[in-house]
């Protein structure tokens, strides 16, 4: 079974390079542009895990991650920030506003679904996502 990835980011080009990344590990990637597109898509359909990008237009990253684990159904679903927010305090204030992980800007290519996979499927991690 392919695990669903919600991706809420407004960069056409990281969304394109983390979907990439993700479909050739055998993810299936779903792309929001804004925060609340995200909020409406992750309610509709419940992914496995949610990717947030913190700087976004409108509404920030934090307030998606809160207004997200404020719905029953995605309590426990991860949510990994990929942000190039990165200076002292910010992992910590994503992580208190309800994200799960937080990986950095620019992704690695060569380590970015090794990194997620770690962090919100840990016991599958050395097994093969079909």
């Amino acid at each position: 079974m392919k695990r669903n990835i919600l991706l809420i980011e407004d960069n056409e080009q990281n969304r394109y390079l983390a979907t990439f990344l993700l479909e050739q590990h055998g993810y299936k990637v779903f792309s929001a542009p804004d925060g609340l597109s995200g909020i409406n898509m992750a309610k509709a359909f419940v992914p496995d895990l949610i990717l947030l990008d913190i700087q976004l237009p409108t509404m920030d990253g934090y307030a998606v991650a809160q207004a997200l684990r404020d719905i029953e159904s995605l309590r426990k679903t991860p949510i990994i920030a990929v942000t190039s927010h990165a200076m002292l305090g910010d992992r910590e204030k994503t992580l208190a506003a309800g994200c799960d992980g937080y990986i950095e800007k620019p992704i690695d290519p060569e380590t970015f679904v090794q990194e997620i996979e770690s962090m919100a499927f840990p016991s599958s991690t050395n097994k093969e996502i079909s």
